[in-house]
């Protein structure tokens, strides 16, 4: 994760603060994720099935997607340079706004809503997240994350 002084993040407050790399979302990726959740619904593995629903083919799990916010957030969140751990503190608001078709890319984009002291050496960090589908208008989701920092 990138750093930066805790004066310099506050700064940031309200703003967008990066855009990660695209993630490729295919079919090996998709099949991986059903086998360690164990959600082997249709339309998610079985193509010729997944073909006859509006999707038009297989589709990422919702799961997968926010899963994605992990590696997608190591790229471009920053934390204060005295940061000892980062912990995923939770969601306030998930919404699943559009399917990830099998083959699509995806990326993060992080907007920083607000910084609290939570107690000695611990922040609060709220960022408003995007999973954006690559070539299409809608993003696969939105949510408000919450990171709690050890410094």
């Amino acid at each position: 994760m990138p750093t930066a002084r805790l004066d310099q993040i506050r700064a940031r407050l309200g703003e967008e603060i990066g855009t990660s790399g695209w993630i490729l979302v295919d079919q090996d990726r998709i099949a991986a994720f059903a086998e360690a959740t164990e959600d082997r619904q249709f339309t998610h593995l079985d193509p010729n099935l997944a073909a006859q629903t509006p999707f038009g083919g297989t589709i990422a799990h919702g799961f997968l997607s926010l899963s994605l916010l992990s590696r997608m957030a190591a790229e471009v969140m920053l934390v204060p340079d005295t940061v000892k751990m980062a912990v995923n503190y939770g969601f306030d608001r998930v919404r699943f706004l559009a399917p990830v078709r099998s083959g699509k890319r995806v990326r993060g984009r992080f907007t920083l809503e607000s910084v609290h002291d939570k107690a000695p050496d611990q922040l609060l960090l709220r960022h408003l997240v995007a999973v954006e589908i690559e070539d299409e208008d809608r993003p696969a989701l939105s949510a408000q994350w919450l990171t709690l920092l050890i410094t």
